[in-house]
C-alpha cells in the first residue's frame, strides 16, 4: 500500500534528480507489490499472504540490520506504544489485501491516499498540532472525495470499499504513531512491521490455509516482500537525497499506476464517482503538504510501507 514520508533530509549529497527518479520507482515498485497481491489473494488466503510476504521480507532485510540494529530492535523504548503500532500496521496491511479480493486496485488506492488528511486531524487530537483555516478547507475537500469515492449504498461493493476505508484511518493512525516514534531507525521500525505479520499469519493462516500449487506460486508470494522490502529503500533513499517538498507529492503517482495495472493486469477501471472523488483528494493532500511546508519547518516520518 501506499507510504509515508522518509527521513528528513539534509542539503549534504543532495541529488534532486535522483531523488525523484527513486520515489517514482518505490511508487511503482509498491504498486507491483500490491497488483501482485490482489492477483495472489484470488487464490489464497489474506492470512496466508501475510505469513509468507513477511516471512520472505525478514530474510531480506534482517542481513541489513546488523548487530546494532538487532539490539536496538530488542530494546525499543516505549514497548506498549510499539506494541499498538505493530497491531495496526498488521491491521491496515490486511484490510488492504481483504479489500482488494473484489476491488479494484484504483478504489482501495484512492482511500489510503486520502492517510495525510487524516493525519492531519490525529495530530490536532493527539499531537496538539495547530492547523489554520486553509488547511481545515482542504481536509474538508479530502472527506468529500472520500465519500463520494465510497459511494454509500452501493451495495455489497460498498461493504469491499468501506474495509478498504477503515484501512486507511489505520494508516493514519500508524503515521501518526511513526511521527511520535521518529527518533528509531527506519529499517528497525520496518523490520518490527514485519514480525507483526509474521506473528498474525501464523496465528491465523492456518485456519484458511489454502496448498500452495506450485513452486511458481509459492515464490510469487514471497516476492511480495522482497518487492516491498525494496520499495521502501527506494523512498526511504529518495528522502535522503532531495528535500521532501521535492519528491513527496511523487507519491501520488500510485494512482496513476493503479490504473494502469488495473486495466492491463485485471481488465477493470475505476468508476467516474473513484475518480473524481481521488482528484479531490489528491489535490487536497497536495495543498496539505505545501502549506505545511511553508508554515512550519517539517519534520517528516519514515516509510512504513506496506
Amino acid at each position: 500500500m501506499a507510504t509515508a514520508p522518509g527521513p528528513a533530509t539534509s542539503n549534504q549529497g543532495e541529488n534532486i534528480p535522483l531523488g525523484i527518479g527513486l520515489m517514482v520507482l518505490g511508487m511503482f515498485l509498491f504498486s507491483v507489490n500490491d497488483a501482485l497481491g490482489k492477483w495472489l489473494v484470488a487464490t489464497y488466503a489474506v492470512t496466508q499472504l501475510l505469513l509468507v510476504r513477511s516471512a520472505a521480507a525478514l530474510a531480506v532485510i534482517t542481513p541489513v540490520l546488523g548487530r546494532r540494529g538487532v539490539v536496538e530492535l530488542g530494546r525499543m523504548p516505549r514497548p506498549v506504544l510499539q506494541a499498538v503500532r505493530i497491531f495496526v500496521a498488521t491491521a491496515e496491511t490486511a484490510c488492504f489485501y481483504f479489500a482488494v479480493t473484489v476491488l479494484p486496485l484504483a478504489d482501495a488506492f484512492t482511500y489510503y491516499l486520502a492517510g495525510p488528511i487524516y493525519v492531519t486531524v490525529l495530530a490536532v487530537i493527539f499531537l496538539k498540532e495547530k492547523v489554520g483555516w486553509r488547511r481545515w478547507a482542504a481536509v474538508l475537500v479530502g472527506f468529500i472525495g472520500v465519500v463520494i469515492a465510497l459511494q454509500p449504498g452501493a451495495g455489497a461493493f460498498g461493504w469491499y470499499a468501506l474495509i478498504a476505508f477503515v484501512g486507511s484511518l489505520f494508516y493514519a493512525v500508524l503515521m501518526i504513531m511513526t511521527r511520535v516514534l521518529r527518533g528509531m531507525s527506519p529499517t528497525v521500525m520496518a523490520t518490527s512491521q514485519m514480525w507483526g505479520g509474521l506473528l498474525f499469519g501464523v496465528l491465523a493462516a492456518p485456519i484458511d490455509w489454502v496448498p500452495i500449487a506450485s513452486v511458481k506460486d509459492g515464490l510469487l508470494l514471497a516476492l511480495v516482500g522482497v518487492v516491498a522490502v525494496v520499495a521502501i529503500v527506494c523512498v526511504n533513499r529518495s528522502l535522503r537525497l532531495a528535500p521532501a517538498s521535492a519528491v513527496v507529492p511523487y507519491q501520488y503517482t500510485l494512482i496513476v499506476w493503479a490504473v494502469v495495472f488495473g486495466y492491463f493486469v485485471f481488465d477493470n477501471l475505476p468508476s467516474v464517482p473513484t475518480m473524481v472523488g481521488a482528484l479531490l483528494i489528491v489535490g487536497s493532500g497536495l495543498f496539505i503538504f505545501f502549506r505545511e511546508q511553508k508554515v512550519a519547518t517539517v519534520e517528516p516520518d519514515v516509510v512504513t510501507g506496506p
